[in-house]
């Protein structure tokens, strides 16, 4: 049995980090505590972030969305800040797992776990999120593209931990549409995920399409070819079956014990053919 130390502030929290440089830093434990029963996790003792109120907090200033990394999916996706300011966002988040692992599972947790299926990370890429490190002596932000370098890879140095999440506002765009396939209909592992955010003018006429996909790739793909084709167009579902063609190509999934590469393939296309009808 692992020892939990259990900080009430950043500064205890920097304080454990310089006395225990072996820990592993966690919140909801959804994740780690898993991999650390069946013994595939490394870190002791165990560091929880859960009660430090600096984590936990969503507010929007400067037109970003601010969003705590310890705050839960069940929370997040409650916020009325965010449901304003990012709806793809809340629609994701009601999808993770059960109401168990939402009201335990940490905003900060699903991105730095940084799996292929994570369900929050298509909706944060399109939404263009930053997130915000910090250690003891120093702060810094960069894209959520650029943090998460591959499965369960991210850019988190030493003696770091996440600590926010920064979103624009995404008001402008009136479609916000997330869906996943999986092998069941509740607490599923995604086998494809779609996550779009498409701003239309006055005529209903494309001007910006984001998309994002998420377990066909190492990492969250962006079919850039697919978002382009679609821009000054209808959501018709033959410019949607042109664009999907487009997305197709642009992913690069596995065979594994879930899906197919190729069905996975066909999936990722098929789930842009939503749009048609939102």
């Amino acid at each position: 049995m692992s020892l939990v130390l259990l900080p009430a502030s950043l500064g205890e929290l920097w304080a454990m980090l310089g006395d225990e440089p072996g820990c592993a830093v966690f919140a909801g434990g959804t994740d780690l505590l898993v991999r650390k029963r069946a013994g595939i996790a490394q870190g002791d003792p165990l560091v929880c972030l859960e009660r430090i109120p600096e984590l936990r907090e969503i507010h929007e200033s400067d037109g970003l969305l601010r969003i705590g990394a310890g705050i839960t999916h069940t929370a997040c996706s409650a916020s009325p800040d965010v449901t304003k300011h990012a709806p793809v966002l809340a629609l994701a988040l009601r999808r993770i797992g059960s109401p168990q692992v939402r009201n335990m599972g940490t905003m900060g947790g699903n991105i730095c776990t940084a799996s292929p299926a994570g369900d929050s990370l298509p909706s944060l890429h399109i939404l263009k999120a930053e997130v915000v490190l910090r250690s003891r002596e120093s702060e810094r932000a960069l894209p959520l593209a650029d943090f998460i370098r591959g499965p369960g890879k991210t850019d988190l140095r030493p003696g770091e931990i996440l600590v926010e999440v920064r979103i624009p506002s995404a008001v402008d765009f009136q479609v916000q549409h997330f869906e996943k396939v999986g092998q069941r209909n509740a607490q599923a592992i995604a086998v494809v995920s779609l996550a779009a955010l498409v701003r239309l003018n006055r005529r209903g006429i494309v001007e910006e399409a984001r998309l994002a996909l998420g377990s066909v790739g190492p990492t969250v793909v962006r079919p850039r070819e697919a978002e382009e084709a679609l821009a000054g167009r209808r959501l018709s579902l033959t410019a949607l079956r042109q664009a999907a063609e487009l997305v197709r190509s642009a992913v690069s999934p596995i065979d594994d014990i879930r899906a197919t590469a190729a069905y996975r393939k066909e999936v990722a296309g098929n789930l842009l053919l939503r749009l048609a009808v939102l």
